[in-house]
């Protein structure tokens, strides 16, 4: 298979027959060169139409494949479902709601083709609420770029392509879908953007709103967390106890000097400041405990498991020298 198109669907009954229509059209003019395609649709439990619709497709056309959740899990898990389906060497993502136009699929394919591992659409022009979205997402962004340092301008957009072999080995769950380029990135993979239309939505309503800043907010701490210590956590952890006991000691220092040298009752005139040099000390010491808990884990944890690198491609002198005898 060549190319895998997966779509997370949650109550998109109007949209489906528009979006199927445009994206079969364009999809056969990609199998008209000799490519194979499949559509991998994921029904996020959705509580209108839209399963049986999907279902009425694959009935009628063997290309379609479907995934229904018990219940709603998100656009993720959504994504995950479909990744682990997906058997075309090229996986392209793209929302249900005619957001994205099909009519970008060729240039998608033939950036991945170039050599890029990831191709990020980037909604250049949005036509989303000024206030609500286009302002805070572009904040958002300019963060992501800043930790990740992946110059996209878009990480959350969903019209993404991708080589399917390296969504293998990155881990999605809780809203990590946006951060696969610069999770991906850690495993040398090379990733662009391009320029795509935004169109306003025509069916449904948008369930993004202002409410999820301060999901984005914690989303952005976690990421700095997993591009720099996720595989060094005694850094994070022991950074901050050196720090807070280096604080505690300074103070315990002064305090040692006005009861030594000047003769000062020490719980009576500085009792705060003995107790928070207390505190700071006992606190550093567990984050450098917690810190040694999470290098016992990630040790543990990759027991057994293959080593922490990415390989592009890979020429066995067995396989040259049968070829060569054949």
């Amino acid at each position: 298979m060549d190319y895998s198109i997966v779509i997370p669907l949650l109550n998109e009954e109007d949209a489906i027959p528009e979006l199927y229509t445009r994206l079969k059209s364009e999809l056969e003019q990609i199998a008209s060169t000799g490519k194979s395609y499949e559509i991998i649709f994921v029904d996020d439990g959705s509580r209108d139409r839209t399963f049986k619709l999907l279902t009425e497709l694959a009935s009628m056309d063997t290309t379609v494949n479907v995934i229904q959740f018990r219940r709603t899990y998100g656009k993720t898990a959504g994504l995950a479902a479909g990744f682990e389906m997906a058997t075309g060497k090229i996986t392209i993502t793209m929302d249900g709601d005619l957001q994205h136009d099909p009519a970008d699929l060729p240039r998608f394919i033939t950036r991945v083709e170039e050599g890029y591992d990831i191709v990020c659409g980037w909604r250049e022009k949005r036509v989303d609420n000024l206030w609500v979205r286009r302002i805070p997402s572009k904040i958002a962004n300019y963060f992501m770029r800043k930790l990740s340092r992946v110059e996209i301008d878009d990480f959350g957009g969903g019209y993404k392509a991708y080589r399917t072999s390296l969504l293998r080995e990155v881990p999605l769950y809780g809203g990590m879908q946006r951060f696969i380029p610069a999770l991906a990135s850690l495993q040398g993979a090379r990733v662009c953007q391009l320029a795509i239309r935004n169109i306003p939505r025509r069916y449904g309503k948008s369930r993004y709103g202002i409410g999820r800043v301060i999901p984005v907010f914690f989303d952005l701490l976690r990421i700095h967390f997993l591009l720099n210590y996720l595989q060094q956590p005694l850094r994070f952890f022991g950074s901050w106890g050196l720090a807070l006991i280096g604080g505690g000691g300074l103070m315990s220092v002064g305090l040692i000097y006005e009861w030594l040298f000047r003769d000062r009752h020490v719980m009576l005139h500085h009792g705060p400041l003995m107790l928070a040099a207390a505190l700071l000390i006992v606190a550093g010491i567990q984050c450098f405990m917690g810190g040694l808990i999470g290098e016992m884990l990630l040790w543990l944890n990759k027991r057994g498991q293959k080593s922490d690198y990415s390989i592009a491609h890979m020429i066995s002198g067995h396989e040259r020298e049968a070829s060569i005898s054949s």
